[in-house]
């Protein structure tokens, strides 16, 4: 080994040791505080829908009696609709958590538009078709028909599973997932918050302005 290459490795070697006690006794100075991220609130973290449909219900095995239409109606007499002045439906006081409103022209807001009045414990389209209530996205389908297409390619609604379903199965939930069948308009809410920058944004400078 040359003197040349012996005086850069010691040289090399003073220099390491040098850092290194600069690292030990904090010669540097300490690191810019940052401030804590704050944490994404769970409910933009939450997969569930914010509605339960009848087959999510069958499948969780649970209590169906409020869809036991004959518990109450006669299988023989379809029951009477009652309408106002303005020819809305007049729901009965047996039902309070309905509130009619399907479409703001209000031609929609007619039970038997939907269910059909011979046989309460079934749905059925326009063309009378007969459908069990775990096939309500086909009676939604039968009426918004874009909106079906783009929920059958996976565009509208919620998709939940594998896009690549060689590794597992996709559910598609249905449109009573998200929306109230007797009233489908979807209820706004708050956006989830964009990524953070990971570091401190200065605030905006404020411009005083002398008075004239």
């Amino acid at each position: 080994m040359n003197k040349k290459t012996n005086t850069t490795l010691w040289l090399l070697t003073a220099g390491f040791a040098a850092m290194a006690l600069m690292f030990f006794f904090d010669g540097f100075g300490a690191p810019p505080h940052r401030p804590q991220i704050p944490l994404v609130a769970t409910n933009f973290l939450d997969t569930a829908t914010w509605r339960r449909s009848y087959a999510d219900l069958v499948a969780a095995k649970e209590d169906l009696s409020d869809f036991d239409c004959y518990a109450c109606h006669d299988h023989k007499t379809p029951p009477p609709l009652h309408f106002d002045e303005h020819q809305n439906v007049i729901v009965a006081k047996e039902h309070p958590d309905i509130v009619m409103g399907h479409g703001s022209h209000g031609r929609n807001n007619n039970c038997f538009n939907c269910h059909n009045d011979a046989n309460l414990e079934v749905l059925q389209t326009r063309d009378g078709k007969e459908l069990k209530f775990t096939e309500s996205t086909q009676l939604c389908g039968s009426c918004h028909g874009p909106t079906y297409r783009d929920w059958d390619a996976g565009v509208h609604g919620k998709t939940l599973g594998y896009w690549d379903r060689s590794l597992g199965p996709i559910v598609r939930k249905d449109c009573v997932n998200c929306h109230n069948p007797h009233s489908p308009h979807f209820p706004g809410r708050a956006p989830a918050p964009g990524p953070h920058p990971m570091r401190e944004i200065a605030a905006p400078a404020v411009e005083h302005h002398p008075e004239t």
